[in-house]
């Protein structure tokens, strides 16, 4: 294939496409609420109308609104229908023939919407994510062309860097830096691994990429294979992801039909194959030289670094590691370019980054936003804040983050930013708390977690974890001292100093965090185990 036949499908597939659009939300969120019967209702509503003629029914990927699901979106009316049951797909199509449609009718310029930028999540909601054709009628694959034929492997790696893109996996690693790391590295073989094992409580950004846009996170990896030298990919999946799975096998073999991934790509010399592997749901895998293990089939373990998994990683061999919406970010900026995708965000934190907002919060879901955004702005104007009271805390970056209070609303939501308060951006979860939420309780939760999903290789996380929750509890259950805090604060800074990978050492963030800000907590559990004492003695 070459670009004229890449062109010649996306304009077939756009001259297909019906004037009228209906397109119902397939994700596995609103999936759970019953919307595979909803497109079916739409589409034998469509029929009965006699419009089939103009308007089809369309299964499209995550519309990010995900609390008021599941969601149908009228294109070009730009009409949105929220909560839809299937009983109410006869009267959505009735109004597209001028009838009255019940009141369920959403408003696509909610502030929810309205204050997002999307580009990882350009196509979400709005093409078919089991369909190739579709995904090339949007521009799709044109970036690996150019990338192919306009540029050469050092051009890309050098328009990466330029962009300022970093890490979307937590870190915050320039990407560039890590590309252009693998691509001088030297060997016979070399590999890109997609890393999708998304584990935080709360978090589901790179699932619903996965599910929503395949295509894009392919193209992604293929331009980062031809960039770095690297001929064979993997994803890592996690196996509680099957819609995500299901799509990327059929987005693969759809690709390879086309010849746009396997042997020869668009007629080149470059060669690029993609395998699947499916993760257990360790937490720990998450951890790039744990990942590693895995893919090689061994436990899951992280191993000491260095040396780095770009000089040495799967197989021993140069492999470069990306999340989902860092790859998924790819195309994009090969296509406007760099300087456009720096134009975007802060002086160190460039581009867009996608949070899953959930917890205490009105308006819960994903949301695509420019680096830089208040926290405020987030979860006040976006999510509508608390449905009751008042917002108390906003915790960010899963386990490995922190409890940010409600007096540091106006931080703007950035890598710098979020790190020199306790937390941090994670891979964007982003919890929002009211006032009845007990922070302490909130620390032990996620300790709980860390301490479950421990590989239990290095003796301060797998030890220090399981203390740490002991005196955590004991803090909740009113049965601390103060010595009990003296050894808690002791030993979180011995855990974040001593533990081998980033599990164990950011393990303690939410508990330094809860006790920077909400000390007061601590002490007045502390204080009635006092007062019992006192009054029983």
């Amino acid at each position: 294939m070459d670009l004229t036949e890449l062109l010649k499908i996306a304009n077939a597939e756009r001259n297909k496409q019906k004037s009228i659009r209906v397109h119902c939300c397939t994700s596995t969120g609103c999936q759970a609420a019953n919307s595979l019967s909803v497109k079916n209702n739409l589409a034998t509503a469509v029929k009965e109308s006699g419009l089939s003629d103009r308007v089809e029914v369309v299964g499209v990927g995550c519309m990010g609104f995900c609390g008021r699901g599941p969601l149908v979106q009228i294109d070009p009316e730009d009409t949105l229908y929220e909560e839809v049951t299937p009983e109410d797909a006869p009267s959505i199509i009735d109004a597209l023939n001028g009838g009255v449609v019940k009141p369920i009718q959403g408003d696509s310029q909610h502030p929810f919407f309205a204050r997002q930028m999307r580009i990882v999540r350009q196509n979400t909601g709005k093409v078919d994510p089991e369909s190739i054709e579709e995904y090339i009628a949007v521009g799709g694959y044109q970036s690996l062309y150019k990338a192919i034929y306009d540029l050469t492997p050092t051009e890309i790696v050098q328009e990466i860097s330029k962009s300022g893109l970093r890490g979307r996996g937590g870190g915050g690693y320039p990407t560039g830096l890590k590309w252009a790391t693998v691509a001088k590295m030297a060997g016979e073989q070399k590999y890109v691994i997609c890393n999708g094992d998304e584990g935080d409580p709360g978090a589901f950004m790179d699932r619903s990429v996965l599910e929503s846009d395949p295509h894009l996170v392919l193209e992604g990896m293929a331009i980062a294979g031809y960039a770095v030298g690297a001929n064979h990919g993997y994803i890592y999946v996690r196996a509680e992801y099957p819609l995500a799975i299901q799509r990327l096998q059929k987005a693969i073999q759809q690709a390879k039909r086309y010849g746009i991934l396997g042997s020869q790509i668009f007629e080149s010399p470059f060669d690029f194959k993609i395998d699947i592997r499916i993760g257990a749901g360790a937490f720990v895998c998450g951890e790039e030289t744990a990942l590693i293990q895995s893919i090689e089939g061994k436990r899951g373990n992280p191993v000491p670094r260095p040396p780095y998994p770009a000089e040495s990683g799967l197989w021993k061999w140069p492999t470069l590691i990306n999340n989902v919406e860092t790859l998924a970010n790819i195309a994009a900026i090969i296509r406007e370019g760099a300087d456009w995708y720096s134009s975007i965000g802060t002086e160190n934190s460039k581009g867009t980054k996608i949070f899953a907002l959930t917890g205490k919060i009105r308006n819960n879901g994903l949301i695509e936003v420019p680096m830089g955004i208040s926290l405020r702005e987030i979860v006040e104007e976006m999510g509508g804040g608390v449905p009751e009271g008042e917002i108390k805390a906003v915790q960010t970056g899963g386990p490995s983050g922190g409890c940010i209070p409600a007096s540091m609303l106006d931080i703007p939501v950035d890598y710098d930013s979020l790190s020199k308060i306790g937390s941090m951006m994670g891979s964007g979860g982003m919890v929002v708390m009211d006032r009845a939420t007990s922070m302490v309780e909130v620390a032990q939760f996620y300790m709980e977690f860390c301490r479950e999903e421990s590989c239990g290789k290095c003796v301060p996380c797998r030890a220090g974890t399981v203390q740490l929750d002991a005196l955590l509890t004991k803090i909740v259950n009113k049965k601390a001292t103060m010595d009990d805090l003296t050894k808690l604060e002791a030993l979180c800074q011995m855990v974040k100093d001593t533990s081998l990978c980033g599990l164990g050492i950011t393990a303690p963030n939410p508990v330094l965090s809860t006790l920077r800000y909400f000390k007061e907590e601590y002490l007045e559990l502390i204080q009635a185990n006092n007062l019992d004492v006192s009054l029983t003695s």
